[in-house]
């Protein structure tokens, strides 16, 4: 890496600038530059193996799937140095065939990044892609989905802004014949019944419940909880194992006789299964695989603060700084191919 860069990248680490930040280079050179703990979270999706030659060469044009591996392990070593104690690792990978053979290449390397570098894997998301190329091989199933990786640098403590990417909460409570109606039909008669008739409550803990339950029903109607589910001892399906010492719903079911489960006003949480579009415009003159900006969304929302920086050191086309500069965070993207880099520019320019 030439002076000139790594000046320019010590420069726009303590700068205001919000632009993105582009630099040509090697993934693992580049990132070798940076200082320890300067990165807010590392959004990336590598070359796959043996799927695509690009412009620049580099990774993934490896003759045996293990070089490949520990090529992309090496970066994210580096990655694991750059990324602060409350930083977040998103790589999304996708896998490859050898002799008939799926090698499970993402998993793969996502062992090694727990085992062998000490990043904790927080999720394992489904990209669901809804459409995709035809697959002419007569002997398999076409695959419509990729993984995505959620580490974090540190098990605790690390930034995660869960309310950011909510999915909205279904229609508000309403009173029908004069019982209060939750967002998805539960009115708490079936529960009273559930309880009065029960075999396993005490005469204490059904006198217990049946307050519990008109509170509920009460937060339902000032519109405190929009929707609940209440868990009846020996007469509802539990949402747990029956074993004390795993689980603290067991406990309470044990000591109380029933627990509620609070949905949020402000809707569910973003679950692990995302249905996304892939890209199929940007940069396919010279780039055959950029991802869509969609995904690129949602981990920003949720592991980079709103002053913080993205880092991308397989950015291609320049997905992944596009979306963080419309969210107003810093950004730094490397790439091998200078001709992937001014097509980010102009995409990140908004030209």
């Amino acid at each position: 890496m030439n002076s000139q860069n790594l000046e320019t990248l010590q420069a726009y680490l303590t700068s205001h600038n919000t632009d993105p930040l582009l630099v040509q280079g090697d993934a693992q050179s580049v990132l070798s530059s940076l200082p320890d703990a300067c990165i807010d979270s590392v959004i990336t999706s590598p070359p796959y193996f043996q799927k695509r030659e690009y412009v620049a060469g580099g990774i993934g044009l490896e003759d045996d799937f293990r070089e490949y591996i520990d090529r992309i392990v090496s970066v994210c070593a580096e990655v694991y140095r750059v990324l602060k104690p409350t930083g977040s690792l998103w790589l999304n990978l996708g896998d490859s065939y050898q002799r008939k053979n799926l090698l499970m290449i993402p998993q793969r390397i996502a062992i090694k990044l727990t085992d062998d570098l000490g990043f904790t894997l927080r999720n394992h998301i489904i990209w669901n892609k809804l459409k995709g190329a035809p697959d002419n091989a007569p002997d398999k199933l076409r695959t419509l989905w990729e993984p995505i990786f959620f580490f974090t640098k540190e098990p605790r403590g690390y930034y995660y802004d869960a309310e950011v990417a909510r999915h909205k909460p279904r229609v508000a409570q309403s009173v029908k014949h004069g019982a209060v109606v939750s967002a998805t039909g539960v009115t708490g008669v079936r529960y009273k019944r559930k309880i009065e008739l029960s075999t396993e409550l005490s005469s204490e803990e059904k006198e217990h419940a049946l307050k519990a339950l008109e509170e509920m029903l009460r937060l339902v109607e000032c519109g405190e909880v929009p929707d609940f589910r209440m868990v009846i001892r020996g007469a509802t399906r539990a949402t747990h194992g029956n074993d004390e010492r795993l689980s603290g719903r067991a406990k309470e079911l044990a000591e109380k006789g029933f627990y509620f489960l609070k949905y949020s006003k402000q809707g569910a949480k973003i679950a692990d299964v995302w249905d996304i579009l892939p890209e199929d415009t940007q940069g396919r003159r010279l780039h055959y695989a950029p991802y869509p900006e969609d995904l690129v969304k949602i981990p920003v929302a949720l592991t980079c603060p709103p002053q913080g920086i993205v880092l991308d050191p397989f950015v291609g086309t320049g997905t992944t700084c596009k979306v963080a500069h419309a969210l107003g965070r810093k950004s730094i993207g490397v790439d091998l191919a200078a001709e992937y880099l001014r097509i980010a520019a102009g995409r990140c320019a908004g030209e």
